[in-house]
């Protein structure tokens, strides 16, 4: 991780307690001016004092770590560092933050004008959402990856790999589950739509 830039910020202790230790972190730790933009910021809470670098935190969309006493901490960072810390947990913190929003953001996936989110199981839509069963985001990713409608007897293939517990009418009420959950929440009845041939996504070009 050492070709990982962290923006460090704080009061001049901290800055001063990180730079003596660098050496030893697992990352390039950076103590310069603020032009250059980059994609994680470890900040101590002290630094939202100073107007200037509390607008470089919330003005950009890096991956956000205040550390601090436990009180002072935020609920609108990707993560939380308790004082006092070890170089152990400084060094975890950053690696495990880093992981986790790049498996966030490979988990999420674009449907039609919603976002879902399969690591949450929730799929979101101008700030709202629902939560998804297991099931329904197997679904989701089959209608995704179909350009044509999917018949019952391929969700039951696919999705429940041809269970003995599973039926077509299995596969009708799952998707009127889906459905109805996804019409009482936004409104939008034609979310999964069907045909002869089976059920499908609505695409403008979908004839």
């Amino acid at each position: 991780m050492h070709n990982l830039n962290v923006r460090i910020l704080g009061p001049s202790s901290f800055i001063s307690t990180l730079n003596e230790l660098k050496i030893y972190l697992k990352f390039n730790p950076l103590f310069d001016d603020l032009n250059n933009n980059t994609k994680i910021i470890l900040f101590h809470i002290d630094a939202l004092q100073d107007k200037k670098l509390k607008n470089y935190i919330y003005n950009n969309d890096s991956i956000k770590i205040c550390v601090g006493n436990k009180r002072d901490l935020l609920d609108n960072c990707d993560a939380n560092l308790e004082l006092p810390a070890t170089l152990k947990e400084i060094n975890a913190i950053v690696e495990n933050t880093v992981a986790k929003k790049k498996f966030n953001i490979n988990s999420s996936v674009k449907v039609k004008d919603y976002f879902l989110n399969k690591n949450e199981k929730k799929l979101f839509k101008s700030g709202e959402f629902v939560i998804l069963t297991e099931k329904e985001i197997h679904l989701l990713e089959l209608f995704l990856r179909s350009r044509k409608p999917v018949s019952k007897d391929n969700i039951l293939s696919s999705v429940w790999n041809y269970s003995s517990e599973a039926d077509t009418h299995t596969v009708e009420t799952h998707i009127y589950r889906l459905r109805k959950k996804i019409n009482d929440k936004f409104m939008d009845d034609k979310f999964i739509l069907n045909k002869k041939e089976g059920y499908y996504l609505w695409r403008k070009e979908t004839r």
